[in-house]
């Protein structure tokens, strides 16, 4: 296994040590494994592509491994009412719904990458995730609701990469049979 691989495997792995920091209250701790596991994500894309170790484990396990993470966060902010469960239910539905057409095309022998709006989407979950963990710092004295004003960033964002990621693989729901 290459190590852009390991790397996203990396960040399925600290999902249940980030939520054990987060539940025992520890949510700057959370936040700091939170940002770390996010962090591989840039790396582990950069020496795949860098280093010609692009694989088709890579192109579906990275986008997998961010949703794990993010979703995993998302769930637990809503526990704590600091999300509303409306906008994880939006989010988990543009996943399930990627994932199903992925699922779709791989059986027809085709790999789909993830486009530049997914990767926005996934940017701006990463970041409005620390954010919320840790009450809006450092935005927290200006007034200015960063962490809030991320999240509704990153439910548009949901909607605009799920609803082009339908068109641009329109072709799947003929190839599918659907």
């Amino acid at each position: 296994m290459n190590l852009p691989n390991k790397l996203t495997l990396a960040r399925v792995i600290a999902v249940p040590f980030f939520i054990v920091l987060f539940l025992m209250g520890y949510n700057c701790w959370a936040a700091v494994l939170f940002i770390a596991a996010a962090a591989t994500d840039a790396l582990d894309g950069h020496l795949a592509r860098k280093n010609g170790l692009v694989t088709n484990f890579g192109k579906i396990m990275d986008p997998l491994a961010d949703k794990i993470l993010v979703i995993s966060a998302l769930i637990l902010l809503v526990q704590t009412g600091d999300v509303a469960g409306w906008m994880v239910i939006v989010i988990l539905a543009r996943e399930f719904t990627v994932a199903g057409l992925r699922t779709v095309a791989a059986a027809d022998g085709t790999v789909i990458a993830a486009g530049m709006t997914g990767k926005i989407k996934t940017v701006l979950q990463m970041i409005a995730v620390p954010l919320l963990l840790l009450e809006n710092w450092p935005f927290s004295y200006t007034g200015i609701p960063m962490d809030v004003i991320m999240l509704w960033a990153c439910v548009i964002m949901t909607i605009i990469s799920g609803v082009e990621y339908v068109y641009s693989n329109k072709k799947i729901f003929t190839k599918g049979g659907i």
